[in-house]
């Protein structure tokens, strides 16, 4: 379909809220019977035109990615008991949820992946970047700070490993960059504008670095404006802690 200039802007200027499909059921649900539910108490104040569908990890080889979308035609107030007659017993099944219904649900060209594990709840972001999106830090137009701090770094010759996880006393911890060294290891977190400005995520940032610290890792966090605005003060930073624990193991 061919867009005149008013239209294309028009869609461009459609709103969209990235929802999440919990299980398999609940796709079954939106692409035969057409309909998602939002619980009421976590229902986004913001208007909306369309939804687009997070399938997070438990759905295996098509998880974390964004693979449907739809436009919204209706909307309606429901218990859950009466979206989900089957689930008499689930501990919320007398809470209002906002029923919203769909005439036909879409595929995109090709899915929205979620490169760099990012957890994904209610976002929103444009009709015309969901279309044209590659990964989920296009579609909220983050810039992807982890590679290019790790490019700048590649080129000082200090190696790095991405998305590194420690596993210690059943606590699991991802590391956007780990290096390590011959006197002591370095976590590089890199801290996006979006993800963390909120005190509840700052809180958990903070617990995050003590248990580091905990463990003997050197904790250093960047935030976007130090990658994006002050690329090089910020590896020269790293550079001298990896020399002040006897350069790379």
């Amino acid at each position: 379909m061919k867009f005149t200039k008013d239209k294309r802007k028009k869609r461009g200027n459609k709103r969209v809220l990235v929802g999440v499909l919990k299980s398999q059921s609940d796709r079954r649900i939106l692409r035969r019977q057409l309909w998602y539910r939002i619980p009421v108490s976590f229902l986004p104040k913001r208007k909306f035109s369309h939804i687009a569908f997070y399938q997070p990890a438990c759905f295996g080889a098509t998880g974390k990615r964004i693979t449907y979308y739809a436009r919204v035609v209706g909307k309606a107030v429901k218990k859950r008991i009466e979206l989900l007659p089957g689930e008499r017993q689930h501990p919320r099944a007398n809470e209002d949820y906002l029923k919203v219904s769909f005439k036909e649900i879409r595929k995109l060209r090709k899915p929205i992946r979620n490169v760099i594990p990012r957890r994904v709840s209610f976002g929103f972001t444009s009709l015309k970047r969901l279309c044209a999106s590659n990964d989920m830090l296009e579609l909220y137009g983050v810039p992807p700070t982890e590679q290019i701090l790790e490019q700048r770094l590649r080129r000082l010759g200090i190696k790095t490993f991405s998305q590194h996880v420690i596993s210690k006393e059943g606590k699991r911890y991802r590391l956007d960059l780990a290096i390590f060294c011959d006197r002591g290891n370095i976590a590089i977190e890199c801290d996006n504008r979006k993800a963390h400005s909120a005190k509840r995520q700052k809180l958990k940032d903070k617990q995050k670095n003590a248990s580091l610290k905990k463990l003997g890792w050197r904790v250093v966090r960047f935030t976007e404006a130090d990658i994006v605005e002050h690329l090089d003060s910020s590896a020269s930073r790293v550079r001298k802690l990896v020399r002040s624990l006897g350069g790379q193991a």
